[in-house]
Order: C-alpha cells, then sequence, then structure tokens
C-alpha cells in the first residue's frame, strides 16, 4: 500500500499498483483488508465474502502484473453487494487512470 495509487469511495478505498515485472506474473493480486472498525467478526467476514465475490468481477479490468488492495470502511458493513461492486469499479477506474493503462 506504500506504493501505488488510491482512490477513495465512500464504503471502499482501492489501491492499485502496476509492477513492471511482467515475467514473474501470471495473474492479478487482490488483497482485502477489513478491520475491526467495520464491525464484530460476523459482520466483517460477511463483508470479505461479498468483497471477494465482487473483486472476482473486476479482474478482466487488471493486467496480469498489477497488485490491487481493497479496504472496507466502516460504511461497507450496511452496502448492498450491488453499491460495493459500483463503488469498487469507479475507484479502480480511477486508478488505473491515474496509474495510465499502457504504461
Amino acid at each position: 500500500m506504500k506504493h501505488g495509487i488510491r482512490a477513495a469511495q465512500p464504503d471502499v478505498v482501492v489501491h492499485v499498483r502496476r509492477t513492471d515485472d511482467r515475467d514473474a506474473a501470471t495473474a492479478p493480486r487482490v488483497g482485502l483488508i477489513v478491520g475491526k472498525s467495520v464491525g464484530s467478526a460476523v459482520e466483517r467476514h460477511r463483508v470479505s465474502r461479498r468483497l471477494r465475490h465482487v473483486a472476482r468481477s473486476v479482474l478482466g479490468d487488471l493486467h496480469e502484473s498489477d497488485q490491487m488492495v481493497i479496504r472496507a470502511l466502516p460504511g461497507s458493513r450496511t452496502a448492498s453487494s450491488a453499491r460495493l461492486e459500483q463503488e469498487l469499479r469507479r475507484g479502480l477506474r480511477r486508478a488505473l487512470d491515474s496509474v495510465g493503462r499502457d504504461r
């Protein structure tokens, strides 16, 4: 998360890093951060499951050397899956525009 581009949305923050080492990368990597501020363990796991499902739908937008971290904010606990997907897509689009598509 130190390197790369960050795009904040109301319920999630998307961090994207594009590495130059295309030989070692075989697929984009995605990580989740769901802290205690999101809620109890049950609520955090529920948010994690929904974010993993939503992240699968945007894998096609990433290059094989991209790394993406999705940080859930407290509002993600009450957000619908459709809203989480919309915010993730918007954040990813903003981050990729900043990092440059054809770098």
